[in-house]
């Protein structure tokens, strides 16, 4: 029998006194999709935060590729292959599309040959490459923020809200590049208020 890729096996979340999570498991697979649906506060980016380790379990267990993630620092999370594109997009306005995607990437030719790859799968943030964060569409911004979690060839890629704010138009751009990165057998964990 394989292994999932990312097991979440009875996770509980707090945020003080609150509840946030209680009881959730769930499997992801290599090159599988998996989507969280839910209204605002259901806990769906608390899960997020829970997997990157940005928020600590209060109990329940997260693997990936079966190694233990409790005990380990964000930084550690991420050089392990989980990619991050956080709810509101959280690009660097002031930088430049290149720039931003740079930032994300630690090989020795600095990041050149990995944001060819990105260009090749968002070709519109290629048009792009000189042009500053902030004057970027809502899409072209969600696309730079899922293309800099990819910058490191994650195993798991976490997508919260990648369509919070875009058109039926965008959203359905955005869900087609989702496709072709699973494709290639990167694992997606989605959050989603809304079912497209």
């Amino acid at each position: 029998m394989s292994v999932a890729l990312l097991e979440i096996e009875d996770v509980a979340a707090r945020y003080g006194q609150i509840q946030a999570l209680r009881g959730v498991s769930l499997y992801v697979n290599r090159g599988e999709a998996v989507a969280l649906i839910g209204a605002n506060g259901a806990g769906k980016s608390t899960l997020m935060k829970c997997v990157m380790g940005m928020l600590a379990c209060a109990s329940g267990r997260i693997r990936l590729a079966g190694d233990d993630l409790a005990r380990r620092p964000v930084s550690d999370r991420a050089a392990l292959g989980v990619g991050y594109s956080p709810e509101g997009r959280r690009i660097f306005p002031g930088l430049t599309v290149h720039e931003n995607l740079l930032v994300a990437c630690r090989d020795k030719d600095g990041g050149r040959g990995r944001a060819e790859d990105i260009y090749a799968i968002f070709p519109a943030l290629r048009e792009k490459t000189g042009e500053l964060g902030w004057s970027l569409s809502g899409g072209q911004q969600q696309m730079l923020s899922i293309g800099r979690a990819l910058m490191l060839r994650p195993s798991l890629l976490l997508l919260d809200e990648p369509s919070l704010g875009l058109s039926p138009l965008l959203t359905a751009e955005v869900l087609t590049h989702i496709k072709t990165i699973t494709a290639s057998g990167t694992a997606v964990l989605l959050a989603e208020q809304n079912v497209h």
